[in-house]
């Protein structure tokens, strides 16, 4: 896949200037309601899908396909950054009006951050390809802890003791203050500058959202070994992921199993960058050196499938759940009426 300048800038000016948009059409938001964070969540996934229709338009359907499905797992496997993000809005007690800038910022941190991920991964998948296999070995192990454990199990404050770390390593590198002075990053105390908590708050989004990124990295280099594509993915889903977050924070709780769908996804993508890390095969012990063009390769079209299909069943499934729960809490309170209801006439 051949990217010239031309589309390197052309996409660039267009995250930029589709954020500035943003922005400029959401300052002096001070509450933001959860039908206008959704109106804003579906303007980004046609922005993406779009971005994905000029993928194919100039790179052919197979780019296109490798497009949408990294972009697909890295907003998929973002529901576990955005509760980090809660955290950190919590602890640090974010104003609501500000929190739609600390996200924005945070985020393009992020995005800067995980380029660098990025280029040191494609760098070295393409002058070794046995790290597919150190990829699809964390994958796997990931998948399988988070089906172990979940949100609500065992290993579940690994997400609330990474933020406390983190905040802690920031205020010993940058002198701050935790008291709040509006949207000011500095502010000048005892004839120096030190940072506000608007700063601070906004690089540990950035630097935790790296730290919890560190399976999606892999994840995506598992659907297509192509940079552009790779960062591309991510600088997408993670401009939807502002508004996301205003979702997320009123409906935590609803998809309950979204955590059994991400293992299921992060296995399969383990899967296959084993299948094609023995196809690509260069390690001496293993066939002499040789590639093993006997094991296949999963296409794009059917990773894509199979992880919308297990997105749509996980979504399905917990809303079919929620509503037993209700039905059941329901009928347990009309029964506790009924038995109360000799005691009130008595």
């Amino acid at each position: 896949m051949h990217v010239s300048a031309a589309w390197w800038i052309a996409t660039i000016a267009l995250v930029l200037g589709i954020t500035a948009i943003d922005l400029f059409l959401n300052r002096g938001q001070t509450h933001i309601t959860i039908q206008h964070a959704v109106r804003w969540v579906l303007f980004y996934v046609v922005v993406a899908l779009g971005f994905g229709g000029a993928i194919i338009v100039g790179f052919g359907p197979g780019y296109g396909g490798q497009f949408i499905a990294g972009w697909l797992t890295e907003y998929s496997l973002s529901a576990d950054n955005l509760f980090v993000f809660l955290v950190l809005m919590t602890r640090f007690s974010v104003p609501e009006y500000l929190q739609l800038r600390v996200l924005t910022i945070g985020i393009l941190i992020a995005l800067v951050l995980r380029a660098g991920l990025i280029a040191v991964g494609a760098a070295a998948i393409h002058q070794f390809s046995w790290v597919f296999f150190i990829f699809a070995a964390f994958l796997l192990y990931t998948a399988w802890n988070l089906l172990r454990s979940g949100h609500g199990g065992e290993d579940s404050d690994v997400e609330e003791e990474a933020p406390p770390a983190v905040v802690g390593f920031i205020g010993r590198v940058i002198p701050s203050t935790p008291v709040w002075h509006g949207g000011r990053p500095f502010v000048k105390q005892s004839h120096r500058w030190i940072a506000t908590p608007m700063l601070v708050t906004m690089v540990a989004i950035g630097v935790t959202d790296v730290l919890f990124a560190l399976d999606s990295i892999p994840a995506i280099f598992g659907l297509t070994k192509e940079p552009f594509l790779v960062v591309t993915a991510n600088a997408f889903a993670l401009m939807g992921l502002r508004q996301l977050f205003f979702v997320v924070r009123d409906l935590l709780d609803r998809l309950r199993h979204l955590d059994t769908g991400l293992s299921i996804i992060l296995a399969f993508i383990g899967v296959k960058l084993v299948m094609e890390a023995f196809h690509d095969n260069n390690l001496p012990f293993l066939n002499g050196g040789e590639p093993i063009h006997a094991v296949p390769v999963v296409p794009t079209w059917m990773s894509l499938g199979f992880i919308v299909a297990v997105l749509a069943i996980v979504t399905v499934t917990s809303t079919m759940a929620n509503r037993r729960d209700a039905r059941n809490a329901a009928l347990a309170e009309n029964q506790f009426d009924m038995k109360d209801e000799p005691t009130r006439a008595a």
